[in-house]
């Protein structure tokens, strides 16, 4: 039996999904209320990594669990002995064929910026970047440069060797947020760089504060370098909303 898990964590204090030496991981947190539910260690694998101080409503994962324990409610079970930062949003029974990475179809992700000036709601200041002002319209007139399939590099941090940076994006656009003074910037696409939203936003930001027009856009992705974009974005706007495969894996809520 193989048990699909959809998880929603606050990632301020971790250091990403995927196992690290010496410091805390959310991977890390799961294989250990596992470990304390089937009393031997078991190998989760995530949809994907996400940065330190990246929260998620909908990363996905996987494992298989022993016999003795395959039908277990494991939504309930790992509930209950992981930390609040971390829930199982939902856990079902797939086919032995299904990999919460390989059979991935599209990512979406969000990232959140505050344009209020002077402050930011403290139960807020963990999941926006408070850049002040910006212009929507501009910004707007940029993500269509990055929909459709394009060479990513320029938008790819060094530190995870792939070997092909071309990547399909869905959609890519600017909604209004909880607040009035949030700007949520949504991007959907069938696989993702080493930080490469956190740097297209970053380049939006840089384009929404008048530094840039909106062609700027296309000129970094031609650039095919990092030394071409703005900084990038820090983690703490950005939320792993879903991830999508397709129906025929899933059998039964567990």
């Amino acid at each position: 039996m193989r048990i699909k898990l959809v998880l929603a964590y606050e990632g301020t204090r971790y250091h990403g999904w995927q196992l690290q030496k010496d410091t805390m991981t959310i991977q890390e947190v799961v294989e250990q209320a596992l470990a304390k539910i089937c009393d031997h260690k078991i190998r989760v694998h995530g949809s994907g990594r996400t940065d330190a101080g990246t929260h998620a409503l909908g990363q996905v994962a996987h494992f298989d669990p022993p016999d003795s324990k395959a039908h277990i409610p494991w939504q309930r079970a790992l509930n209950s002995v992981l930390p609040e930062s971390v829930r199982v949003v939902k856990s079902c029974q797939v086919d032995r064929e299904f990999h919460a990475r390989f059979s991935a179809l599209s990512k979406t992700y969000s990232y959140t910026l505050w344009t209020e000036q002077d402050f930011v709601y403290p139960h807020r200041r963990r999941y926006v970047w408070k850049t002040g002002p910006l212009d929507m319209e501009a910004m707007t007139l940029a993500c269509r440069h990055i929909t459709g399939i394009h060479d990513f590099k320029s938008f790819m941090n060094a530190g995870t060797p792939v070997a092909n940076t071309r990547r399909r994006v869905f959609s890519a656009g600017l909604c209004e947020g909880f607040h009035p003074c949030e700007l949520v910037f949504m991007i959907k696409a069938d696989g993702f760089l080493k930080q490469m939203v956190r740097n297209i936003v970053g380049s939006l930001v840089a384009i929404g504060r008048g530094k840039f027009p909106p062609e700027h856009m296309a000129e970094i992705l031609d650039f095919r370098n990092r030394s071409l974009a703005p900084p990038t974005a820090p983690a703490r706007g950005l939320c792993l909303e879903r991830v999508e495969y397709p129906p025929a894996h899933q059998k039964k809520k567990t």
